[in-house]
């Protein structure tokens, strides 16, 4: 929904930007407003609909983030086309719907190697790109329920608490070199990230999100706007922060 992007001139003017998951919401969303802000962009995505997003500064990689050598091709494909790499967007994420009592370590496995596995590859070979720069932000798109549980999705919880504990760990590890790494915990985002597990997943989303203190789900573009602040200067004291953006979520549960 580009129409409704606002655009803040130069917050990301001139940086290089690389986003997982990028053929459809949240990620779609953040490559299309980094872009939009002045970045150039690696959109990765297995769908080839990404594709779809090509456009000026705008490169799509259609790729499978879970296979060895993959985060290496997405960072060299940045550099090469654009000679750097200033920020990483980890947002790639998949969900199973299953009572730890019926997965399969085939499932628990599938869901580690997207969402926590692929995020790892893809951080650190991202460090190596922006440590000769002595700059770069790295942003990883969590949940609320890295810290909550939820019944039948004990797979994705585990991974998205994993991811929340690499954010603040690698912060640690990097900040001496000018790399800041920050979360954002996003709540009900109406997404089709629950299509492979239900018949309406927007739609299911959409609904789930009227529970929270905000009434709604948020859109794609909402957490967007989350993740290009933390991309760029304005965020330039914030160090392994986790950003909640859950509608309130967090704050009802205490």
């Amino acid at each position: 929904m580009t129409d409704s992007i606002n655009v803040v001139p130069q917050e990301v003017e001139g940086k290089v930007a690389l986003v997982t998951g990028a053929a459809s919401g949240i990620g779609k969303a953040i490559a299309l407003l980094l872009n939009a802000r002045g970045a150039k962009v690696i959109a990765e995505d297995i769908n080839p609909f990404v594709g779809e997003l090509a456009r000026p500064g705008l490169v799509p990689l259609v790729a499978d983030i879970t296979q060895d050598g993959a985060a290496e091709s997405a960072v060299a494909l940045a550099v090469e086309q654009f000679g750097r790499l200033d920020i990483l967007v980890n947002n790639a994420g998949i969900i199973i719907n299953k009572l730890v009592q019926d997965m399969t370590r085939e499932d628990w496995e599938r869901i580690q190697a997207v969402n926590a596995t692929a995020a790892f590859l893809h951080c650190r070979e991202a460090v190596k790109a922006m440590k000769p720069n002595k700059s770069g932000a790295i942003v990883n798109i969590a949940s609320y329920a890295s810290y909550f549980a939820f019944p039948a999705i004990a797979a994705y919880t585990a991974s998205k608490g994993a991811l929340a504990q690499l954010t603040r760990t690698l912060a640690l590890e990097v900040i001496e070199h000018g790399i800041r790494v920050n979360a954002v915990g996003v709540g009900d985002v109406v997404t089709n990230i629950l299509n492979d597990v239900m018949e309406d997943g927007p739609g299911f989303l959409a609904q789930h999100g009227k529970g929270a203190p905000i009434g709604r789900a948020a859109q794609p573009e909402e957490i967007a706007e989350v993740v290009a602040f933390l991309a760029s200067e304005r965020a330039s004291f914030m160090v392994g922060s986790f950003v909640m953006a859950d509608g309130g979520m967090t704050v009802m549960a205490g």
